[in-house]
């Protein structure tokens, strides 16, 4: 689709914005006496059974024929992969730890594993499927797994936003890869890893170079703060210093504040994913809440874990 295609697209997505939860909103659930007030609040924002496979699904109906939004879900499909495998492993079904919205057809994706049907899988998967499913029945080695998957799923979101040469998608598809290897290489350098896990695990991007990072998760942790402060990430490493939390709020935080870039395109598919990139962190911010109310959370606390909204 040329960028001129997007035109009602993004007309119908700038009217929806208006239905985005504000600050002010998240104040007033905050300040809820309960699950039910707080779904009340919400209810009359967004309207009843929200969800962010109803946001897809208007999204792709606008725009049916656009490679470039699947790129979205890829981080779905590869969670339902492992979620496939771990059950294939463990004798259990996989239905309840899959994720929506997704590229994959969830009803047939166990049967594919099983029965190495690799090819019914999409080509942005490549040979993932097969050397995972080889890894998890072959050791049942669930963190290599998760690593190879995860991996593979970074490549294929640069691999496949390389080819729509947009600029937008690719630096949405490079910070994500960069986030997820900043956070990886932090924990397994708490863990002192070996070389060769971190072969598996560490994506490598431009910004911060697969060799590079890998020397310095093995030379402790100095010499990786050092290297993510050299970085144009620098910040992340004294919010990883605080604690994984604030260092994940940050990462989605930028996110965010890289797709409000959009608001000034009038076409194209930019508002499209900034849209559902603004409901994705809506619906985390929902969760993170809930479940800090649940756990007795102070109030303070819960309004410092709770992400930058698009609105």
């Amino acid at each position: 689709m040329g960028r001129a295609d997007y035109a009602s697209a993004v007309s119908a997505v700038r009217a929806m914005e208006s239905s985005l939860l504000t600050s002010a909103d998240m104040e007033q659930i905050l300040s809820a006496r309960g699950k039910s007030e707080a779904d009340m609040i919400v209810n009359s924002k967004k309207g009843e059974n929200f969800s962010l496979s109803q946001v897809w699904d208007m999204l792709s109906g606008y725009a049916p024929d656009s490679e470039e939004l699947k790129i979205l879900l890829y981080k779905n499909d590869f969670h339902n992969l492992k979620a496939v495998l771990k059950s294939l492993a463990m004798g259990s079904s996989p239905e309840k730890y899959y994720i929506s919205p997704t590229n994959l057809n969830l009803g047939e994706l166990a049967g594919v594993i099983s029965e190495k049907n690799y090819e019914n899988l999409p080509s942005y998967m490549g040979d993932t499927p097969e050397r995972a499913y080889d890894i998890i029945t072959g050791t049942m080695d669930g963190q290599l797994t998760d690593c190879l998957v995860d991996v593979a799923c970074m490549r294929a979101m640069m691999d496949s936003a390389e080819k729509t040469g947009n600029d937008f998608i690719i630096k949405y598809a490079e910070l994500t890869a960069v986030f997820a290897d900043i956070k990886t290489a932090y924990r397994c350098c708490l863990m002192k890893k070996s070389e060769n896990f971190l072969e598996t695990a560490i994506c490598g991007t431009h910004e911060l170079p697969k060799e590079g990072l890998i020397r310095a998760v093995l030379a402790g942790m100095d010499s990786l703060m050092g290297f993510i402060e050299n970085s144009p990430y620098g910040e992340s490493a004294e919010l990883l210093r605080k604690s994984v939390a604030a260092f994940e709020k940050w990462c989605d935080d930028e996110i965010c504040e890289f797709a409000q870039s959009a608001r000034l395109k009038a076409f194209g598919i930019e508002p499209l994913i900034a849209y559902y990139i603004a409901v994705e962190t809506e619906i985390k911010n929902l969760r993170i809440i809930s479940v800090c109310r649940e756990c007795g959370t102070d109030r303070a606390i819960i309004s410092e874990r709770v992400r930058k909204l698009y609105a």
